[in-house]
């Protein structure tokens, strides 16, 4: 069995799938992509058990119209991507052996048979509807680090996606911080339901999702998420369990309002964080008559301080925050202008944002110092 394909095309499906697989595996199979042939199409999957991508593109030739087989993921994606431009890329199938050759270049891989890869069912949807590509990836840019990574409750390392008849909703949190946008869609016949994609899966379909006005297919199961972006299908199962109530965190009284221009305030920051503890990240905002002063110090008992003029005229305070926590916030918004509000020293701040059918609202908790 032979095959040609130019490097561009292959390197490109290698990129989109390659990201799911892992380096240590359960199963010695799951280091390996599955290549499929069918009439002139290549269709390349990478599967973790948990996530599955399938990815195709067309063959310059075959001499076969159906065939499947595995090969190494690591090793064919560094061998495909340190090739120059322009070469087409031939492939021999033999006996446990692919002999892949472009150019002068030539390569010995070792193959495992198709038939031990897993791949997941995708037979039953319970939820479809489409969603334009940029407005999905602006909902998951402005709301994904607020993801928890590596916390004993699993449900909060990944992204709860609400789904009601008129609204698409993200929500992300860590314990410390929660971020949710949401936008408008018209769903028929679609009943109210939630489900939670784990870390890794939002980060690998942030990758696949695309700023275009395009259309992109998005079923919901029983158990797994499925997004068609063109010709890229992407599977992942959900994280079994309990999101927490993410309404009852949003405040609905911080009426204290601090209004200043976004890139200074993101600039003062971003100085304060460099004598910030290195753990903690921890700084005290003094707000006072159209005044915000921000004071941090370290371990080594290094101190900065540095105070602006603001839109202010509430009552003063003092409370500390993990100055990281809102430069996330500020890196991910586009106004010019940017709003916290606040109630007290001892509650959370809001900040809200809205851009291009997209609203946002950011909650940061309070720390002591």
């Amino acid at each position: 069995m032979k095959i040609s394909i130019t490097r561009e095309n292959l390197l490109k499906v290698l990129q989109t799938v390659g990201g799911v697989v892992e380096k240590r595996q359960t199963m010695p199979i799951l280091g390996n992509l599955l290549f499929q042939v069918s009439n002139q199409i290549l269709i390349v999957t990478a599967s973790d058990l948990e996530i599955e991508t399938r990815a195709q593109t067309q063959l310059e030739s075959s001499d076969t119209e159906q065939f499947s087989i595995t090969l190494p993921a690591l090793k064919l994606i560094n061998i495909v991507r340190s090739l120059p431009d322009g070469l087409t890329i031939n492939m021999d199938f033999g006996q446990d052996r692919c002999n892949l050759t472009a150019g002068r270049s030539k390569f010995k891989l070792s193959t495992l048979d198709a038939e031990g890869f897993p791949t997941l069912d995708l037979s039953q949807t319970d939820i479809s509807f489409e969603l334009p590509q940029k407005r999905l990836k602006q909902l998951m840019q402005h709301s994904s680090f607020a993801m928890a990574s590596q916390d004993v409750r699993f449900y909060l390392n990944g992204m709860l996606f609400d789904i009601s008849k008129n609204q698409f909703r993200v929500v992300a949190t860590d314990g410390h911080r929660l971020s949710t946008c949401f936008t408008e869609v018209e769903l028929e016949n679609v009943t109210e339901t939630q489900a939670i994609l784990p870390r890794k899966g939002v980060l690998e379909l942030a990758k696949l999702v695309q700023d275009s006005d395009d259309s992109l297919e998005f079923s919901l199961a029983k158990n797994y998420l499925m997004v068609r972006v063109d010709t890229t299908l992407f599977t992942c199962k959900l994280v079994d369990g309990r999101f927490p109530d993410y309404r009852r965190v949003i405040p609905e009284n911080n009426d204290q309002l601090v209004q200043t221009d976004r890139e200074l305030l993101k600039s003062l920051l971003q100085r304060a964080s460099i004598l910030s503890n290195d753990k903690y990240k921890g700084i005290r905002v003094t707000l006072g008559n159209n005044l915000l002063a921000v004071n941090a110090t370290n371990s080594e008992k290094d101190e900065s301080h540095e105070d602006m003029a603001i839109d202010y005229a509430g009552a003063e305070m003092e409370i500390g925050f993990n100055v990281g926590y809102i430069l996330d916030v500020l890196n991910t918004m586009a106004d010019d202008c940017v709003v916290l509000k606040f109630k007290d020293a001892n509650s959370s701040c809001l900040i809200s944002a809205e851009s291009d059918g997209c609203a946002c609202q950011h909650v940061i908790m309070p720390m002591r110092l």
